[in-house]
Parts: C-alpha cells; structure tokens; sequence
C-alpha cells in the first residue's frame, strides 16, 4: 500500500476544507459590515464631548443612515447588558427561596418606577466616571435603553425556571449534574423561545424611549447623540411632517434587518430546544442560519468556539446559586427557620427605613390631603390600566395562539408586530389632541388607548412564545382524542400558554403603568390635553419641579403595582408554576 500517497490526499483533503466556498463569499461581507460597524460607532464613544456641540441634529434624510447605526448600537449594548441582567438576576430570584422574597417585589417596583426619572440619577454619575468623554453619555443612554429592555426578559426567565417540568428536573438529577450542568444543559434551553420573543419585545419597546435617551439634559446643559431619537424630536419639535415620515421608513428599515439578522435566526436555532418528543411539521426557518451552515471557512471557524462554551457547560461546578438545597435533616430544618427569620428582620427593618426616608422627604411639601389625593388618582389609573389589561387579552391570546401554532405565518408576522411595537406612542400625540379638542370628546376616555397602545405587546409576544414551544406530541394527542373547540381551549392549550400569559400581562400592566405618565398628560404645541390619573399627576409635577411630589406619585405607583402583582399576578404564578406545569 502506498502509504505517502493516502497521507497527501489526506493532507490535500484536509487543505480543500479550510478552502472558502461561494457561501463564504456571500457571508464574509455581512460579518465584515458588522465589525466595521462596530468599530466604527466605538470610535465615536471616544471622540471629545465638544463634538457633539458641533454636531447639531439635521433634519436631513442623508443623515439617517448614519443616525440609525448609532441608534442601533446602543439598542445591541443595552440588549447584551439587559441579558446579562436577566441570567444573574433571574437565577437568584428563582432559586434562592430567601433572595426571591425581595428580588421579586423590587423586579415589580423597578418596572413600575419612570423609565425616564432613571436618567436624572445615572446621567450624573456616567459622565463623571468619563468625564470629557462622549462615552459618559453613551453610557447613560445604553442605560436609559436597558430599563426598557431588561424587566420583562428577567420576568420571563424567572418564569421559565420556576416551570421547568418535573419529569426532565429529575433525569438531570439521576444523571448526576450539577446545578451548573443543569442549568445550561436543561433551564437554559428551556427558557430559551420565551426568552427571545422577550427579547423582540425589549428591542422594540425601547425605541418608545430612544428619544428620552438620546436628548439628555443635565442641569440646564442639553446633551443631544445622534441617533433616530434625536432626529425624531427634531421634526417634533419643528412640526416637520416630512421628517416625521422619514423617521418611520429609517425605522422599519432597521426593524426590518434587525429581525432578518438577528431574531429569525435565533428563533430557527432556538427551534432545536422544543420539549417534545415528535417533530414539528413546519419548523420555523431563517435564511442567513442556513447560509452560515452551507459556508465551509466560516463554519470550521465556529466549531472552536461552540466547542468552548459546549465543555464551559459540562464543567462540574457545584455553585450555590445553581443548586436548589433540599434539607432532610431535622437540624438543617430548624437552622433554615433560624436563618428565615433573621432575613425576614433584616428585610423589614431595611423596609422600614427606606419608607421612612421617603415620609420624612415627601412631608415637607406634602400634605395628608395631597396624599388621599394621589391615592384616588392611583385608583382611577388602576381601574384604566385593569381594563385595557383585560380587553387586550381578549384580543391577543387567542391570535397569538394562532400565529404560534403556524411557524410560517409567524414569520411574515413577526416583522409587522416588531413595527407595531416599535411605534413611538407620542408619533399619535397630533392625532389624538386635534381629535379630542375638535369633537370635545372626553380625555379620561379617548386618552386611554395611549397606555396600552405600546404595551399590549407585550401579551401577544409572549403568547406566541408559549404557543410556538408548546410540545407538539400534545397537539396530536388532543387531535386523536378528538378534543376541539371550548374543550381543546380550555384543556390543551389555556393551561399550556398560561405561564407565558402572566409573564405577558405582568409585563404588559407594569409598562401600562409607566406608559399612563406620558398618555394622561399629551401635548401639542401650546395644546394640552389632561386625563384625571397617577399618571398625570407626576408628568404635570415632574414639569413643575416638584420633587416632593413627584417623590410622592412615584412612591404610590409602586405601591399599586407591587400591591397588584402580589394580589393578582403571583397567585396566578403560583397556580401555573403547581397546576399547569407541562410534565
């Protein structure tokens, strides 16, 4: 046998595979654009704060493209970062019993506090830790983005983990993994088609407030970064129709390709972690996945890394963060009441405080009238964020449900509902004064739409998760059982997409909440239209400068919020994480 010439075909065979092909010619361009991209906008966090005096906002088209990249990047740094915070944050509410009965009710009053009064005490602090830099306010920006982004991803995390079936828990279990293994190799891809969809939602429900973002004051200095947002309160500003309709076509295009590079493919990978056991007739499909599988240099380029992270998650750690402790030992037991009931303490006592510091600040400006105000003006905002809650999930649960039982026309869905969730609200601000003031309709009324209009969303995203990962060996058995209609509702599929359902409404009710600041109180021009409400009250006293009273509504609305979660929505939690799990 002629052993050299076997070694130079393999050698030669060995060469041919590190060869491109025509698929690498077609995917190295979008990977270099991406990096140049990147570099690009890094190079301009660098750049001196000076230059953004120089740089004034112009209302020019050509300048979109430019503005939409800088846009862009900090939706993608703030998603990174809101990921982040989801794993960590989700993680420990989830399995640490003690950890979980006060990282819950803050997830539910961060939610509820003002995206935007999180810009007045961060703004500060990042342009002193770069001072000089226009890395400072990048920074601040990033952050004002990411908490839009990061609640309900870490609610639908959390959601996921408290979930997980039983029947899968203890395979991991007689197999032996630690909670890191299990972790990665079962909660992780578990969590994984609730977790994007949330991540569509975050992506989209922040560009509501890209232009909070993006046009930063800081005393009486106004920061403005290019960007979308900055252009569109531009031609608000200016009351340039035109710009206004350019704004719109800049973001459906980035809607539009963000969706194709980013989501559709994760929404094709994340296919893979369905839990069930026969195959999905229409699996959802994405055209640049499939352009990466056909490449030949780039694919071998990827095997090292998905070899990396692939031994990072078979690696035996046992931390306490990853493993749920189960006590059998009587002394474990009264230790563990012991170690309860000093928590418990040490969490009332630092309640205690905090709601002291918050009396003692809000009296000087505040009396007992002023606060039995407030507390029927939550009432009012409560009993409108209930009902639009409600009507809403009248209407998406069920076409939710239809979208994500079809793969195919989630597709062509996918990119309108981004789109619809995505429209800045206050783009319907004209609309909604001239039509009030003309018909002397009644505000209370006819402004309500406004509050759920960018957060009813987030209930069809998250039915659509629960729908498309919902087993599809139940589907056929409801089939040849015969169970339709009602039956098929109420027994299949209700009990399957309910955890889904409250991480949406949860969601849905605490962004509703912090929508009704800008939706109770809507003005054009030297036109202002105001609907009684919590909401109303804190935009007309942010306006003010009234921080007593500000203080005062922002303490009321979590208290509502906290108090609504606790009463409605954690019962449910409860109920689905008991009854409904798919075991």
């Amino acid at each position: 046998m002629d052993f050299s010439f076997d070694l130079k075909r393999t050698a030669n065979a060995s060469a041919w595979r590190l060869l491109p092909n025509g698929w690498d010619f077609v995917a190295f361009p979008l990977i270099i654009c991406v990096i140049a991209m990147a570099a690009i906008g890094f190079h301009q966090t660098l750049a001196p704060m000076s230059t953004l005096k120089t740089q004034v906002i112009s209302l020019d088209p050509s300048n979109l493209p430019e503005y939409a990249m800088r846009t862009t990047l900090r939706m993608l740094a703030a998603m990174v970062a809101s990921l982040t915070f989801t794993l960590i944050y989700g993680t420990l509410a989830a399995k640490s019993r003690r950890a979980g009965l006060v990282l819950v009710p803050i997830l539910d009053i961060l939610q509820s506090v003002p995206v935007l009064g999180y810009i007045s005490f961060t703004v500060t602090f990042f342009l002193a830790l770069f001072p000089g830099r226009v890395l400072g306010a990048e920074l601040a920006a990033i952050f004002a983005i990411f908490t839009s982004q990061a609640w309900n991803m870490t609610f639908s995390f959390y959601q996921s983990l408290r979930t997980v079936p039983r029947d899968l828990d203890e395979v991991s279990r007689g197999f032996h993994l630690t909670g890191w293994q299990r972790f990665w190799k079962l909660e992780v891809p578990f969590s994984m088609p609730g977790l994007i969809w949330n991540m569509m939602m975050s992506m989209s429900g922040g560009w509501f407030f890209v232009v909070a973002s993006e046009a930063i004051t800081v005393g009486n200095n106004t920061i403005t970064l290019p960007g979308i947002g900055a252009y569109l309160a531009q031609a608000i500003s200016d009351k340039n129709m035109h710009a206004i309709g350019w704004v719109i076509l800049a973001m459906t295009v980035v809607i539009l390709a963000y969706d194709q590079f980013l989501f559709r493919p994760l929404v094709a990978w994340a296919d893979k972690f369905r839990m069930e056991t026969t195959s999905s007739g229409n699996a959802p499909e994405s055209w640049l996945l499939d352009l990466i599988r056909r490449t030949r240099l780039i694919h071998r380029l990827l095997v090292p890394m998905g070899w990396i992270f692939a031994n990072a998650a078979r690696v035996p750690m046992r931390l306490p963060a990853f493993d749920r402790v189960r006590f059998a030992i009587p002394q474990r037991e009264k230790s563990s009441r012991v170690g309860d009931i000093v928590w418990g303490i040490l969490v009332i006592l630092l309640t205690v405080y905090v709601v002291y510091r918050v009396v003692a600040y809000v009296r000087t400006g505040v009396t007992l009238d002023e606060v039995g105000h407030v507390l029927v003006l939550g009432l009012i905002t409560l009993l409108r964020v209930a009902l639009l809650i409600a009507m809403s999930s009248l209407i998406w649960v069920p076409l939710g449900v239809l979208i994500g039982l079809r793969p195919a026309l989630a597709e062509k869905i996918q990119p309108l509902a981004q789109f619809l969730a995505a429209f800045p609200a206050n783009l319907l601000f004209p609309v909604f004064v001239i039509v009030i003031v003309r018909f002397h309709l009644n505000p209370d009324i006819w402004l309500s739409p406004l509050i759920v209009l960018g957060t009813q969303w987030y209930i069809l995203f998250n039915v659509i998760a629960g729908a498309s990962s919902y087993p599809n060996d139940y589907r056929e058995a409801a089939t040849n059982f015969g169970i339709r209609g009602w039956q098929w509702w109420r027994r299949a599929m209700l009990p399957g997409i309910f955890p889904y359902y409250v991480t949406g409404a949860i969601t849905a009710s605490g962004g509703a909440w912090n929508a009704s600041i800008v939706a109770e109180f809507v003005q054009w021009g030297d036109t202002k239209v105001v609907a009684h409400g919590l909401g109303s009250y804190i935009a007309q006293t942010t306006a003010a400068g009234d921080f007593p009273k500000i203080i005062l509504g922002i303490a009321v609305m979590s208290l509502f919020v906290t108090l609504f979660n606790r009463l409605l929505w954690r019962p449910m939690y409860a109920y689905a994480e008991s009854k409904l799990r798919l075991d």
